[in-house]
């Protein structure tokens, strides 16, 4: 139900969303199965707390507005919390921060904030957790529940690594409870779901869900299977402490160092800073780093520093007034699905997307998203007419993730064509492979996406050939493969469409630029099956020209370091077929260098000589194929995965968050991009 289909009458209208609301707490906190997005469920919760302050009359004391959480289920035993755990009011723009700092000053006895000091820190999107030590010993841990009354889940917890079993350090209270996030993080999640899908069977919706069902599990040894986390944040009750103990903070800075010095983990992320305008500026630092981080974030926390005035600026019946949430742009939202089409790629292959009513998510208004295969289509069991659930994170293409649960009637299962979309010739499904292909070489639209590869910036890098100038061309039959591309006439180019003399005259040159690119480049425009700009270019250097290459067997193409018997049965394979050698001949003849100038060329020589460098995240004044031919001319290795060999990870801006978690684990340095310039220059790492 929207906020459109409620009725409108204020009285009726706040018992439907006090209905609805404590439906979907008893969903998400309960049975970890929520049926809407947070932001759906933000919505609900803003348009009640809207209507109880326009009409205190009708608000109710026990409204979900002002409770927290839902009651525990009963699969658990309960575990009564002696200092409750509290939820956190939320905001969603600067206004709002700003707005919750002047009441914070009032509540103080204030004219302002701006001399006070704040923590702000990542909200991880995880399972808060109370975790209670006993003479420094683990003995308990339980969920929020209700913020009174949690769940009993000490077993399942005692199985996740990070947690202590017991604290390190000298004045350690006789009962210390530790406050935090159980969490998956990202390379673990997608590892997980990496296996799903290997083995078949459905994948994890988000890593807060699939953590909440780790922690849910009446067999320990299941949870034990889960790589799940830890952070603390915080501290609830707290017994025989003494004077000389790191746990007699006076902040919060403090407190979080002593949990940091006892063995619990804090995430890395957490800075203090002093009034609003630096609280602010760090909300938005956080909200550029959100996807550069290990582990899933829906906010940041923003918390009083001074432990002392937080007991005068004391909380409501459900949040303390001393913190609040700045809630993060949502990167799921839900919305129609209109229909389902195919695309065809250069390749052939038949890709299933998703036509949406038009919805805003992770910053950009998204009306397709990736549906990726037939498989997947069955396993998230998505049919055109439902409402589902879209998530976008950042630049990542938005993707269906499932239907959103309902009551009424479905719509029949979708059914993956047998013909191509385009050409109306058959589409096949390989034996032992997910995909499915258009096998008409011919198809139009495999030809589009051949021609518009082949003018890419990571191919011939032809400026003015975009897939819509394309289009226009392969619709004239001015062209129908690459090579045609170099006999274009230009008075008939002139005359297409949007294109005029000037205009033709530039694209024209652009493609007699093009010629010069060196074969690596070329290889890479021709699309064969497997073979990145990586293994081009480690092929183009072993034999230097293309007609070396195209006598090459599948031995000698293994042979070279990073191209294994996969890439090198495809690189064959498309070397000996008849018309792929018409093409060939055709742009050879055409003027097209096809040699590779540093060929045969040790790539050592410079500062980083025999050293491997990954370079992740856009690095400032360097296209990505440019910070990677940069390391290669001071003599190093580009590689595109970190492994134990890596010398150090660049990570520019929004990099991989993958490749750091993967370099942190291995011990890797990872350099920040204001140092390539350095490292490059002497091959050392800083300092």
């Amino acid at each position: 139900m929207t906020l459109d289909d409620l009725p409108q009458g204020p009285k009726e209208r706040i018992e439907a969303l006090s209905e609805q609301i404590a439906h979907h707490n008893e969903r998400y906190h309960v049975l970890d199965e929520p049926e809407i997005t947070d932001a759906d469920y933000d919505g609900l919760v803003r348009e009640l707390r809207r209507l109880e302050d326009e009409h205190p009359e009708w608000a109710h004391t026990s409204s979900p507005s002002s409770t927290v959480g839902a009651a525990p289920s009963g699969l658990f035993e309960p575990v009564r919390h002696d200092v409750p755990m509290m939820s956190l009011d939320n905001a969603f723009d600067d206004e709002e921060i700003e707005a919750w700092g002047q009441r914070l000053a009032r509540s103080l006895g204030r004219e302002g904030v701006e001399d006070l000091g704040f923590s702000v820190e990542p909200k991880v999107d995880g399972v808060a957790m109370s975790i209670t030590y006993r003479d420094g010993v683990f003995r308990q841990a339980a969920t929020r529940g209700d913020g009174v009354t949690g769940e009993d889940v000490t077993a399942n917890v005692a199985t996740i690594s990070s947690v202590p079993k017991e604290l390190d350090g000298n004045g350690i209270p006789s009962i210390l409870e530790v406050r935090g996030e159980v969490y998956l993080p990202l390379e673990a999640f997608a590892a997980m779901n990496d296996q799903a899908r290997a083995a078949g069977t459905k994948e994890f919706v988000n890593p807060r869900n699939a953590a909440a069902g780790s922690l849910r599990q009446k067999d320990p040894r299941v949870t034990a299977t889960r790589p799940l986390a830890f952070f603390g944040y915080q501290v609830g009750q707290v017994e025989g402490i003494t004077t000389a103990s790191p746990f007699a903070a006076t902040t919060h800075r403090e407190m979080l160092a002593a949990l940091k010095a006892a063995g619990i983990p804090v995430s890395p992320d957490t800075v203090s800073v002093n009034g609003m305008a630096a609280v602010i500026t760090r909300t938005h630092e956080l909200e550029a780093l959100r996807h550069s981080l290990a582990y899933d974030v829906d906010g940041v926390v923003i918390k009083l520093d001074d432990l002392a005035l937080r007991e005068v600026a004391g909380a409501t019946s459900r949040a303390p007034r001393w913190a609040l949430a700045r809630k993060l742009p949502p990167e799921e939202q839900s919305t129609k699905l209109v229909d389902i089409e195919v695309s065809i790629g250069r390749t052939g292959r038949a890709t299933p997307y998703a036509v949406l009513a038009p919805v805003f998510v992770g910053g950009s208004t998204v009306t397709f998203a990736t549906l990726h295969n037939e498989d997947q289509v069955a396993l998230k069991d998505v049919r055109p007419g439902d409402t589902v659930i879209v998530r976008k994170a950042g630049d990542v293409i938005p993707e269906v993730v499932g239907p959103v649960p309902s009551s009424k009637k479905r719509p029949m299962p979708w059914a993956f064509p047998t013909t191509c979309p385009t050409c109306e010739g058959p589409l096949v499904r390989l034996e032992e492979e997910s995909d499915t292909y258009c096998t008409n070489l011919d198809c139009a639209a495999q030809r589009l996406q051949r021609l518009s590869h082949f003018a890419s910036r990571s191919a011939l890098d032809i400026e003015g050939l975009g897939e819509k100038v394309v289009e226009r061309l392969t619709g004239a039959e001015l062209v129908r493969d690459v090579a045609d591309l170099y006999e274009l006439d230009p008075a008939r180019l002139a005359t297409l469409e949007g294109m005029g003399e000037l205009s033709a005259a530039n694209l024209l040159a652009s493609i007699e630029g093009s010629k010069s690119q060196p074969l690596s480049r070329l290889l890479v425009g021709l699309g064969i099956r497997h073979l990145g700009p990586t293994g081009a270019k480690a092929v183009a250097r072993a034999f230097g020209e293309m007609g070396a290459l195209r006598h090459a067997d599948v031995v000698a193409l293994s042979e070279i370091e990073g191209i294994g018997p996969i890439i090198a049965e495809s690189v064959s394979a498309f070397m000996a077929n008849p018309s792929n050698a018409i093409v060939l001949n055709r742009l050879a003849d055409l003027g097209l260098g096809m040699t590779e100038p540093d060929a045969g060329q040790s790539t050592g020589g410079g500062p980083l000589e025999g050293r491997i460098v990954v370079v992740t995240g856009s690095v400032e004044g360097f296209t990505r194929e440019g910070a990677e031919e940069a390391v290669e001319a001071a003599g190093g290795k580009a590689a595109g995965s970190v492994s134990k060999k890596t010398f150090c990870v660049v990570a520019g801006a929004a990099p991989g968050a993958a490749k750091l978690t993967k370099a942190e684990a291995l011990g890797i340095p990872i350099l920040g991009q204001e140092y390539f310039a350095s490292l490059l220059a002497t091959g050392e790492l800083p300092g």
